[in-house]
């Protein structure tokens, strides 16, 4: 489990492949100076809800990863955090889609 370090605030603890997807598309938003928002829902064994942040280029920010390699990205993934980045609800930290054929490609291997 990695964890989001934004501002002085307590640590964002997120999955560490989805936070590697994550961190393209925000670092994408942050590199053209784009505020916006960033929402999830809690992990288990956290209080049930969810949270929002709201990110500005000016705030600091820092990504930890508990695995020491990086995940292999999925195109698919960082397309729909993208997409949700670009509307006026910000960033819903999504599960990631994967395709039927996918798995049976997985199988296989």
């Amino acid at each position: 489990m990695g964890s989001l370090y934004y501002g002085g605030s307590e640590p964002i603890h997120i999955d560490d492949r989805a936070l590697a997807h994550l961190k393209v598309v925000v670092a994408t938003k942050l590199r053209r100076n784009e505020s916006f928002t960033l929402s999830w829902k809690h992990p288990d064994g956290e209080s049930e809800g969810r949270s929002t942040v709201w990110l500005h280029p000016s705030i600091p920010l820092r990504f930890v990863f508990d695995e020491v390699e990086a995940p292999e990205l999925s195109r698919r993934w960082i397309e729909a955090l993208a997409h949700s980045a670009n509307s006026s609800g910000g960033i819903m930290l999504v599960e990631e889609l994967i395709e039927p054929s996918e798995l049976a490609g997985a199988d296989a291997g």
